[in-house]
């Protein structure tokens, strides 16, 4: 079973994310959209998502970092039944118009995001 495929998004939260957002449109030439990021596709057609969230907000929790790395995944269902049996941690999983999403803790109690997207992305 493959595991993780790449990187589907990078999220994290700023003291000042409206200031912060404009820096990195104004010195990065990121496409900062209304809703706080931007959206890249890769030469392969594979979509990463960067975002800026004030800080405070719990979208995180229960990992108490300021960011959070979302990785793209095959066959979300098996690779958390592969990450419960090896002792992992696993805090949750659910489903939307955007895919499929599940969530464990790293060791030092990081949140990671894995995706598995849907069909048309």
């Amino acid at each position: 079973m493959k595991r993780v495929t790449g990187i589907g998004g990078i999220f994290f939260q700023a003291r000042d994310a409206k200031a912060l957002r404009a820096w990195y449109q104004q010195h990065l030439g990121i496409d900062v959209q209304d809703w706080g990021g931007s959206a890249f596709r890769g030469a392969d057609g594979d979509l990463t998502t960067w975002n800026i969230s004030p800080a405070g907000n719990d979208s995180y929790a229960p990992s108490a970092a300021p960011f959070m790395i979302n990785y793209r995944v095959d066959d979300l269902d098996a690779l958390l039944d592969a990450l419960r049996d090896e002792g992992c941690h696993v805090i949750g999983s659910e489903a939307s118009v955007y895919g499929k999403f599940g969530w464990v803790l790293d060791p030092e109690g990081n949140k990671v995001e894995l995706w598995e997207p849907p069909d048309d992305v």
